[in-house]
């Protein structure tokens, strides 16, 4: 989006869709779509039995807040069950996870911040130790 065109508000319409493999990422809230400098925001609608695996954000601190459905929360090695209205922070470089424990589509909104930083976004730790004998890693047809 050209300077003209950054968003001060953003319907669903509008919204940019990323495809990933545990359920569709809404961004709401992210630089080129808005002005934001320190936030960003997406919607992700996981079906039943998906999971963003064991990950951390190096650069990132992050909530978690439930509109609907119930996800597994993990946040380093403690698991909590949350529902809409409930939250998890998990402050930056902390390994974390979520899965769909329900059995219907978990709703859930991700708010990170900062909205620019250096290095990779996320770094995937499901399948190293312990975070793989916690939860038994599911196999995306784009995993290795």
């Amino acid at each position: 989006m050209s300077r003209d065109q950054i968003l001060r508000f953003v319907t669903a319409s509008e919204a940019v869709v990323e495809e990933v493999p545990w359920g569709p990422h809404h961004w709401l809230c992210r630089p080129g779509l808005t002005e934001a400098e320190n936030l960003l925001m997406v919607r992700v609608r996981m079906p039943p039995g998906d999971a963003h695996q064991f990950h951390r954000h190096p650069a990132l601190e992050e909530i978690i807040y439930v509109i609907s459905g119930t996800a597994e929360q993990w946040v380093a090695e403690e698991k909590r069950l949350l529902g809409a209205g409930d939250m998890a922070h998990i402050p930056r470089d902390v390994v974390h996870a979520t899965w769909n424990a329900g059995d219907e589509t978990l709703v859930f909104l991700a708010i990170l911040s900062p909205a620019t930083f250096e290095g990779p976004a996320t770094v995937d730790v499901y399948e190293e130790a312990p975070w793989r004998a916690l939860k038994t890693p599911i196999r995306y047809p784009s995993s290795n």
